[in-house]
């Protein structure tokens, strides 16, 4: 790789980095998986750079490898029986209102746990649209579908993440 391309590849990975390894926990749910997740997906980018025709639009095919990569990570037989229970990290906001920052925590605790149960292509979409903001078409491209798929994908996994919180709010109002 010519030095000009490596160093345009280092800025892209610094500036992304972060995106990316948020982006690959709120697919698997898991920060150390996210970590290699991203690792991984910056390591195929690093071995395309000099193919990548539109380096403008890097961090969709970015999006699109990290996607691909947590899809295949998750089809080894050795992911299929391995739980994740860990705990979420929290943030503190000092200036927060505790009493509010507590429900806050709770509601995106009880939406991570239910967007963990929704099936992956679903999860994934819903991600992709919700938490990265992008739209149908961009969608597409990163999941090699086609709008009409995402479109359908969107509502079914809509209607799976409001049954897993329904799910786990009763869950929790049993338990208490």
């Amino acid at each position: 790789m010519r030095k000009a391309e490596e160093r345009g590849f280092r800025e892209f990975a610094v500036s992304h980095a972060a995106s990316l390894r948020r982006t690959a926990y709120l697919f698997c749910g898991d920060w150390h998986m996210a970590e290699d997740l991203m690792q991984a997906s910056l390591l195929k980018l690093y071995q395309a750079w000099h193919r990548i025709e539109w380096r403008d639009n890097a961090s969709a095919y970015a999006r699109k490898v990290l996607l691909r990569t947590w899809l295949d990570e998750k089809r080894r037989p050795w992911r299929r029986v391995e739980q994740r229970d860990g705990e979420l990290p929290d943030v503190a906001d000092a200036t927060a209102d505790p009493e509010r920052a507590g429900e806050q925590l709770w509601a995106r605790d009880l939406i991570h746990a239910a967007l963990l149960r929704v099936p992956p292509g679903q999860r994934a979409v819903l991600v992709l649209r919700y938490f990265e903001d992008l739209p149908v078409s961009e969608v597409a491209v990163a999941m090699g579908c086609t709008e009409g798929t995402v479109k359908s994908q969107t509502a079914r996994g809509l209607v799976a993440l409001r049954a897993a919180v329904e799910e786990l709010e009763r869950g929790a109002v049993v338990a208490s």
